[in-house]
């Protein structure tokens, strides 16, 4: 019974991780009791007689749990079955016609090239990896029908059979698995590479905090579930076979949703390519947090907040990039964060100039700088992942994210009132803005009031949500001088009207 239960339960976890499995089993089932009927019904049977075996078979070895699998697989043994058959029966004619001495030597030697040659050709890395299977079903069915000793007639009759009951197991699966449920490959390796930059981005933004922070003063089972939750990046070091099977079989599917027939799916094995570098100098530095040799923590707080920054802003334009990739539009937000990590890594090196470690102990300097190193090369990889998304943004045509202007009219008690679309373009000037302050010191006592009263401010919509780490520039200001904002705020303001 302990045996029971404990299948039992795995039946639960393993449904439970993906319903579609057990939807997957139901059309399975309904695919085989479909092609059973060349056997319940007399009728059919006296059609195809016992060559109906080969659509149940057809079913068995062809439905996979995807629908570029299940189309890659029924093409590659309709069209080897097809091409086999006819080439057996060719070589069959040859043979009989040389005689029955002559005629045994000459199909073995038909038998031996065939086989010899598609056994080499499926070496080939790229023949290997979409028509494998259809080469084993060619060389299979060209050795059955090429030795059958059956006459020439029969041969015909027999190679029509089987082709036309393969045909009706294939299209009873290729249908079931489009039109039933179905489970696209290209959609689930989209949202892999979705959820492979969610899991990046959580870790890089939870470092600062695990590594600044004493986390073994609070309760261990939450440090240790809290550790576990951190180190989910560990599934993108081996996921290269699931993502290249996945894009694959996507490559047979057709048009469905947003993805087009002729999708970019080798742009996908790139990005994941660079994500799984980056994951691995991640696992580098992950190292660091749960390493026996521990750095002082005030020795840490030396480079704390640049570190921080550059861990947080790479963290937020993956996030960034994961957002853009499943509404599948184009975004230029991760860009923002990229530059403020770039603007923190300069910070970083003339921290390092100005001597703050020249007191630190050679080996603590040493696991320090091996931690700057490592989230540097993290910053270029960032870099690097953000130009590769934009590219397969532009090949497989996402759709541009709006990204309206707005205006505020600043009240002079430094309270945003009311907020409108600019239709106008402002020359912008970047810069810090303190609201609570002055804009333009240079316009002098006498006009201070017309520069406080009306004020354009551009704001980036991919940006509007998230908190701003001190010295980030997410907003551009408009005040060149006083004469000319007075100017522009009548214009902008007959524009809106």
């Amino acid at each position: 019974m302990e045996k029971v239960r404990e299948i039992v339960r795995e039946g639960r976890r393993v449904g439970k991780e993906d319903p579609r499995r057990i939807v997957h089993a139901f059309k399975v089932g309904l695919a085989l009791a479909l092609v059973s009927s060349f056997y319940y019904f007399q009728p059919l049977y006296d059609n195809f007689g016992v060559n109906a075996m080969w659509a149940v078979m057809t079913v068995v070895v062809v439905f996979e749990f995807s629908v570029g699998a299940t189309l890659g697989k029924g093409l590659n043994r309709a069209i080897a079955t097809l091409v086999a058959g006819g080439l057996g029966i060719g070589a069959h004619h040859l043979a009989s016609m040389s005689g029955p001495t002559i005629e045994p030597i000459l199909l073995a030697i038909f038998v031996f090239v065939q086989a010899a040659l598609s056994t080499f050709v499926r070496f080939f890395p790229r023949v290997k990896a979409r028509y494998d299977y259809g080469l084993l079903i060619f060389i299979l069915t060209f050795a059955l029908i090429s030795v059958s000793g059956f006459r020439e007639d029969e041969i015909l009759d027999l190679a029509h059979k089987r082709l036309s009951t393969v045909m009706m197991g294939g299209v009873s699966c290729v249908l079931i698995s489009i039109f039933v449920c179905p489970v696209w490959a290209g959609q689930d390796l989209h949202s892999l590479l979705a959820s492979n930059f969610d899991t990046l981005a959580h870790f890089l933004q939870e470092f600062g905090d695990e590594y600044f922070e004493a986390t073994e003063d609070g309760d261990m089972k939450e440090v240790e579930k809290r550790r576990r939750n951190l180190e989910r990046y560990k599934s993108i070091l081996n996921s290269k076979s699931n993502e290249e099977a996945l894009a694959n079989f996507a490559k047979w599917e057709p048009r469905h949703g947003q993805f087009r027939f002729r999708h970019p799916w080798k742009q996908y094995l790139a990005v994941a390519a660079l994500l799984r570098q980056c994951a691995y100098r991640i696992d580098a530095l992950n190292s660091y947090i749960n390493s026996d040799f521990q750095i002082p923590v005030e020795i840490k707080r030396k480079l704390e907040e640049p570190l921080r920054r550059m861990s947080s802003e790479s963290g937020k334009s993956m996030k960034e990039v994961s957002i853009s990739l499943k509404k599948m539009t184009k975004s230029s937000s991760c860009d923002i964060h990229v530059l403020n990590s770039q603007s923190a890594c300069k910070a970083l090196s003339t921290l390092l100039k100005s001597g703050i470690l020249n007191d630190v102990e050679p080996l603590q300097m040493i696991s320090l700088l091996t931690i700057v190193s490592l989230l540097i090369d993290i910053v270029n990889s960032t870099e690097k992942i953000s130009e590769s998304v934009h590219e397969l943004a532009s090949v497989a045509r996402f759709k541009n994210k709006k990204k309206p202007n707005v205006l505020f009219e600043k009240s002079d008690a430094g309270s945003i009132s009311r907020a409108m679309p600019i239709k106008s373009h402002v020359v912008t000037i970047l810069g810090d803005v303190d609201t609570s302050n002055n804009v333009d010191q240079s316009c002098g006592e006498s006009s201070q009031d017309s520069c406080d009263h009306h004020v354009a401010i551009k704001i980036d919509d991919d940006s509007i949500h998230e908190k701003p780490e001190d010295g980030d520039i997410h907003v551009h200001t408009s005040c060149v001088s006083c004469s000319q904002t007075n100017n522009a705020s009548d214009v902008l303001s007959n524009d809106t009207k």
